[in-house]
């Protein structure tokens, strides 16, 4: 089901991944306060030469920092020579086309007072879990791709953060990381993918120790992603996030409301549409039809609207802040933005104060380098997709899960840094390359677990043991059943580190499993098969088409009868049955059931790809929130 020139086909319904045109569909998150309606962007900046390095050793002229976060002498308080500021505008320029994305922005700007924007970055640590994916591997160059999770906290952790997200009585509580998006640069800085996972996704959070007070929160399965922050940090929601996707997280950067505001003021405004006129309670927005060029506290609005857009889920809200994303790129890329040096002071002085980083990229000059990779790539090859969903089969209304299939496919294809938008015809989806050749089939252990009992399908007795048996006439004496309960859509292979994956390529093949369901995990020791709700019966895995693979969508959700508004933007039924988004998949299969190249190598249509050139998109407004 392709979007068009509107924003918002695709819309939580009663069937899940099924979206009405109109932008109709089940609610999300009805009960949710304003306290939790939050959306902000992480957007990146810097680059250029001339920054100095970690030692600061071009801050004498700058200034150094003053005591209590201000500015000392000849800090913000001064003008840079002319030289300088004809030089931070080159700098603006590439800082400010990064700005969208990770809020950063001009990082470069810390050219005048490099110390200073030091002191104002907080830190945190990467990650919190007890297990940690390898990195990404090189490719024949040597060149390694770069992944940063970029968070939207809801913090209202000054007085600035509560009046722009209000909620007073909230003040207190952790903030949620109500915005999560992985930005995926290739090894070669070619191109760029973005992952944005909706804050309603149930998933498991991995075991987290807080590195403040060492207080350890214990892993839980089926909960919502949003919640991962508060469980010691955003070193929690990278966790989670590589437990999820099973791609390896190699920074963060955080930003609350005060840093969104600022950077878009700053800026001087991004050009957004929406096709109706709209105003949504909740955030504040009230627009008229048409394009409009959004700034400051509006910005704010814009990234936190959920109810005004689409269904007036989460998945609205998502698709709207890829279109802010988008455009800020194309405008700041031209040049036209951040010519004035007294500006970008402003601005980097508010950056680095809104931001929160990995230890790892805690200093100027690290951001700075980091922006360098990013002005890298075209924003024509720029794909900003929202993990293919359906709605969670125990609370439809309200939340949803990774979609069967294609969720995996999405995170194969950045797993194997396959460009999104198709234009990689030379790579295949094979994830890294193993260390070396596979084991004697004789001493390669693994596990096989029976999953195949779902929400939608009962459980098939025996399969684990069925499988593990015909893995040993095969010669893999090691092979064992563990009956421990699972439930699992799709069937996967997983792996704990890279020297354990050719074992793992040898088991898929004399399976038949396709690459997508080879992955490494956090939640592994050894090499451990899951045996999904696609793989009922046989014991090698059915090709696409099979009736085996055909049942495995998620359970409807509740629907409103046709006419009826729901609640929170809930609008018709859908006439569309169980199975209907699937078979739309299937159109770019030939009749032999095979997937062809070019479906294979890129990102899957339900996950609402949208082209960093892509002028023509407009937000659909939710009937219910028009005026």
């Amino acid at each position: 089901m392709r979007q068009n020139s509107v924003r918002g086909p695709r819309a939580r319904k009663s069937v899940p991944g099924a979206r009405e045109k109109d932008g109709s569909g089940a609610p999300a998150d009805e009960a949710a306060e304003p306290s939790e309606e939050t959306g902000r962007e992480e957007q990146a900046g810097g680059s250029g030469k001339g920054i100095p390095d970690d030692k600061g050793t071009q801050t004498d002229k700058a200034g150094k920092p003053g005591k209590g976060g201000k500015p000392g002498k000849g800090g913000a308080e001064g003008k840079a020579p002319p030289g300088r500021r004809a030089r931070a505008a080159r700098i603006a320029r590439w800082a400010a086309l990064c700005l969208a994305v990770l809020v950063l922005g001009t990082s470069a700007a810390g050219w005048f007072y490099y110390q200073h924007l030091n002191g104002n970055l907080k830190k945190d640590a990467l990650n919190l879990g007890d297990k940690r994916l390898d990195r990404s591997a090189a490719n024949a160059a040597g060149q390694r791709p770069l992944n940063i999770l970029l968070l939207g906290s809801d913090s209202r952790n000054s007085p600035e953060n509560v009046a722009l997200g209000g909620a007073r009585e909230d003040a207190d509580r952790k903030p949620l990381a109500d915005v999560q998006m992985l930005v995926h640069v290739s090894a070669d800085r070619s191109n760029m993918s973005v992952i944005s996972v909706p804050r309603d996704t149930r998933v498991t959070i991995p075991k987290c120790t807080d590195p403040e007070d060492g207080k350890v929160y214990k892993e839980t399965n089926r909960q919502i992603i949003n919640t991962s922050l508060m469980n010691g940090g955003p070193g929690c929601t990278v966790a989670a996030w590589e437990e999820l996707t099973g791609i390896p997280i190699d920074h963060f950067m955080m930003i609350d409301f005060a840093g969104v505001v600022n950077m878009a003021d700053a800026v001087g405004g991004v050009p957004v549409c929406v096709d109706n006129n709209v105003y949504d309670k909740l955030s504040g927005l009230r627009m008229e039809k048409g394009t409009h060029n959004v700034k400051g506290e509006q910005a704010l609005q814009w990234l936190r609207t959920r109810h005004g857009f689409e269904d007036g889920s989460d998945i609205g809200r998502t698709h709207a802040q890829h279109m802010y994303m988008n455009a800020m790129v194309r405008q700041l890329k031209s040049g036209t933005k951040l010519s004035d040096p007294d500006k970008l002071t402003d601005l980097a002085e508010a950056a680095t104060k809104a931001l929160t980083v990995d230890k790892d990229l805690g200093s100027v000059k690290k951001l700075y380098d980091l922006a360098d990779d990013l002005k890298r790539v075209p924003s024509g090859r720029i794909t900003m997709t929202t993990m293919p969903w359906v709605s969670d089969p125990w609370d439809p209304d309200a939340h949803v899960i990774p979609k069967p299939g294609d969720a995996e496919k999405l995170f194969s294809l950045v797993r194997s840094d396959i460009a999104l938008d198709g234009k990689d015809p030379k790579k295949d989806d094979k994830g890294p390359a193993p260390s070396g050749p596979a084991s004697p089939k004789g001493s390669i252990a693994v596990t096989v677990f029976n999953g195949t009992g779902t929400a939608t399908q009962p459980v098939v007795t025996g399969r684990g043991a069925e499988v593990a048996a015909a893995l040993v006439k095969q010669g893999f004496a090691k092979a064992t059943s563990d009956s421990t309960p699972r439930a699992q859509a799709d069937t996967t292979l997983s792996y704990a580190k890279t020297s354990q994956r050719a074992d793992a390529e040898a088991l898929a093949k004399a399976l038949g499993l396709p690459e997508r369901a080879v992955r490494m995990s956090t939640a592994v020791d050894g090499l451990t098969l899951v045996i999904g709700g696609d793989w009922r019966t046989g014991t090698t895995y059915p090709k696409a088409g099979d009736d085996a693979a055909d049942d495995k969508g998620a359970k409807p959700g509740k629907g409103e009868k046709s006419g009826q508004a729901g609640k929170a933007g809930q609008g018709e039924k859908s006439s569309a049955k169980p199975g209907d988004d699937d078979k739309a998949q299937d159109d770019d299969k030939p009749k032999d059931g095979k997937p062809t190249k070019e479906a294979d190598n890129k990102a899957p249509e339900s996950s609402d790809p949208l082209n960093g050139n892509d002028t023509s998109a407009c937000m659909k407004v939710n009937s219910l929130n028009r005026f």
